[in-house]
């Protein structure tokens, strides 16, 4: 084989050191170069920028000295105009006299509950009634339960500056003892119509059974007469509604009773809330000593008016043209005095209004007690469709017919409960002889339960209510029954969380007409709608599951207080109270809740809340009202992203009485209690900020910044506004705190 031929090109060229370093040289160069054009673009882009935030920092500047400029003309037209709150006040203080009035002067015989004597002498003389049969018994609990909700209504729409102690506890005493009584009234009608159970007693099963209706109270009676072994089931009038009792009751001479009374009179009231001494205002001592000082000058002016005109009538020769002109001038020095003891007088109920506001946006600090497992907390728990009184009673001696004579028995101790199960069990050889009693009861067909009601039992001794001893809980809620296994008879009550319907996922208010709104709130059940005309409230509408659902609230107009009881008997709770905050999480921070962290044992840990300052959510709901007849305000999702000292809403224009089409055009707001700002950000936009809108300045109120680009005939409408229905309104949204709650 001959020698390799070697290929041309098989090697690459070898770079010389002179090359490599020219090479690196030009790729030095070529760095320092893109360095310098880099660092030149950022210099240029940092001077536009800092260009742009010296710009948007003037611009801002300048806009903050504008509003500050003009702050004080606009919170004095705001002062002005919140002088409804006071004025609305003053009306319901002589509407609440001249009630008293017309029942003084009706003599229906009725008597005034806010009037110790009065009702005294009621209780008294209806002690001493005896004989009184069941059907008589519930004929004067309508006006006893009348009683009741008037004296309920003086605690709840009496503000609290105005409610002295003795009141309080004279107002809820008398409430006390006419529960107490009606209920001993029950329980001795009770006994009057069992002596009578053989007369009554039914053909086919020779047992007594009686059901009375009424729209307060049912009850259902069974006395057990022929005492068969084999009568275990219990049903009243061909319901489903009774009992399946054991065989020693069904061998015993026992009567069962079931009075269901529709209302609560066994859960123990609620404290009334106390004005604190850090919601009065520092001026109110002043404006009081104010208020003093003038009522002595007026005084001071009289006296020497009345000398003057003693003085006068000694002078005979005195020109009648100078009397008449001394007469204008002392008149004329007694109005003034008399105008500014008005002011002051309208700055302290102002003052003692906006206090009582406060009062009910008060958060507290912490719970009052720790509740164990089986009591019921009542500030996360609340009762609904009234009380079951199931009692197992021993049956009465029974008349006797004697020559023409109806003879009975009267026993001293009245009417007495079968103990059961006994204290001791030790004669009873069987080892089940006292099973639990199972129940079936009816759910009141104007309650709502959102969630399977649960049932609790009222504990005598502890004076309050209890889960244990219940097993066995079913609930069919088509038929509206509920049925489970009682191991010892008592009062028995249905329970839901009370917060069910909280936090919101959305609401709005919007003007249907000048002194008329309507209120829409959305929760995960249900949509409410509330209607507001004047000084009364209205449920409108409610929907379950999108479909709509008939109340008997519907269509009835009450004041803002009856209105929310009653929503909240009918399990339409959309009212917290100042403990709600520790069963909601409210517009709590997303970044501060961690897997897992959700509610504990019903009471939240380890959240954080950015919770609303009472001062700025006040200030934004009264401002709110004052607007309401003419501009429409909703939910805004940027509300839980914005810092605690701020609240964002949409408002817009409305003056149509027509629904608003399906994409409205909506302005953002976000309102501090000091300043109100229209923001650039929409419902849609990808972060939240605080970034100002174009065209829009800043202003001190939310009523100026809404008004800063208003139509004339919106603010017409507003102006038209009486100071009545911008009360009720209020008072509605410090309520339902919206935008705390939502």
């Amino acid at each position: 084989m001959g020698p390799k031929v070697k290929k041309s090109g098989s090697k690459k060229k070898k770079i010389t050191k002179a090359e490599r370093l020219k090479q690196l040289q030009e790729e030095e160069e070529k760095r320092q170069k893109e360095e310098e054009e880099a660092r030149v673009k950022h210099e240029k882009e940092e001077m536009e920028r800092l260009e742009i935030q010296r710009t948007e920092k003037e611009k801002w500047r300048k806009l903050e000295a504008k509003a500050l400029e003009r702050s004080n003309e606009e919170l004095e037209e705001l002062y002005l105009l919140e002088r409804c709150f006071p004025e609305a006040e003053k009306l319901k203080r002589e509407k609440r006299l001249l009630s008293q009035w017309k029942h003084y002067i009706q003599c229906d015989g009725s008597p005034d509950p806010s009037i110790s004597q009065e009702i005294n002498t009621f209780i008294s003389l209806w002690k001493e009634e005896t004989n009184e049969t069941f059907e008589a018994v519930i004929a004067k609990s309508k006006l006893v339960l009348n009683l009741i909700e008037r004296l309920k209504l003086i605690l709840l729409e009496t503000p609290p500056y105005d409610l002295q102690d003795k009141n309080i506890a004279q107002y809820q005493g008398s409430i006390l003892e006419l529960r107490e009584l009606l209920h001993l009234k029950f329980n001795i009608a009770t006994e009057i119509l069992l002596r009578q159970a053989s007369t009554l007693a039914d053909l086919d099963s020779g047992n007594m059974e009686k059901v009375i209706q009424d729209e307060n109270v049912t009850l259902y009676v069974w006395a057990n007469l022929k005492k068969n072994p084999r009568y275990r089931s219990v049903r009243f009038s061909e319901t489903q509604i009774g009992f399946e009792i054991p065989r020693i009751l069904a061998t015993s001479d026992i009567a069962l009773r079931l009075l269901h009374t529709h209302y609560d009179h066994v859960t123990p009231l609620r404290p009334v809330p106390a004005a604190s001494q850090e919601n009065t205002s520092t001026v109110t001592p002043v404006v009081k000593g104010e208020v003093k000082s003038v009522e002595t000058a007026i005084s001071k002016n009289l006296q020497e008016e009345r000398k003057q005109q003693e003085n006068e009538s000694h002078s005979v020769h005195e020109e009648e043209t100078e009397v008449m002109e001394e007469q204008d001038d002392t008149e004329r020095q007694t109005e003034e005095p008399e105008a500014t003891k008005c002011d002051l007088e309208m700055k302290l109920l102002s003052e003692t209004v906006s206090a009582a506001q406060m009062l009910l946006l008060e958060n507290a600090s912490e719970k009052p007690y720790s509740f164990e497992d089986p009591e019921v907390d009542l500030y996360q728990f609340t009762t609904l469709g009234g009380v079951y009184h199931l009692d197992i009673l021993e049956l009465p001696p029974q008349c006797k017919p004697v020559k023409g004579w109806m003879i009975v028995e009267i026993l001293k101790e009245g009417l007495q409960k079968y103990v059961y199960p006994p204290e001791t069990t030790e004669d009873f050889e069987m080892e089940n002889a006292f099973p639990p009693i199972e129940v079936m009861l009816k759910v009141h067909e104007n309650v709502i339960f959102f969630e399977a009601p649960m049932v609790a039992r009222w504990d005598a001794e502890g004076k309050h209510w209890k889960t244990d001893g219940i097993s066995n809980v079913s609930y069919q809620p088509e038929d509206r029954l509920i049925t489970f296994s009682l191991e010892t008879f008592g009062p028995v009550t249905l329970i839901q969380d009370a917060h069910v319907n909280m936090p919101y996922q959305s609401w709005e208010l919007r003007p249907l007409d000048v002194n008329k709104v309507l209120l829409t709130v959305t929760t995960v059940f249900t949509e409410i709608q509330i209607q507001v005309k004047e000084n009364l409230c209205m449920l409108a509408s409610i929907k379950l599951n999108n479909k709509r659902h008939s109340s008997a609230l519907e269509e009835k107009w009450m004041s803002p207080v009856s209105f929310i009881i009653a929503l909240k008997e009918a399990g339409l709770n959309i009212f917290p109270t100042g403990h709600s905050h520790f069963y909601v999480v409210t517009n709590y921070k997303k970044k501060g809740r961690k897997k897992g962290q959700e509610q504990k044992s019903g009471v939240l840990s380890n959240l954080i809340f950015p919770k609303r300052l009472p001062l700025v959510e006040m200030k934004a709901y009264r401002q709110m009202a004052l607007l309401s007849s003419a501009f429409a305000f909703g939910w805004s999702r940027w509300n839980t992203e914005c810092d605690p000292k701020n609240v964002v809403f949409k408002v817009r224009e409305h003056l149509t009485k027509e629904e608003p089409s399906p994409n409205p055009n909506w302005n953002f707001l976000m309102f501090s209690g000091d300043r109100a700002q229209s923001l650039k950000i929409n419902e849609s936009s990808e972060a939240f900020s605080k970034a100002l809108k174009e065209d829009t300045e800043f202003h001190s109120t939310l009523y100026h910044m809404v008004k800063d680009s208003a139509s004339e005939e919106a603010m017409e409408k507003v102006g038209r506004s009486s100071c009545q229905f911008t009360d009720s309104v209020c008072h509605l949204l410090l309520s339902t705190r919206l935008l705390s709650y939502s």
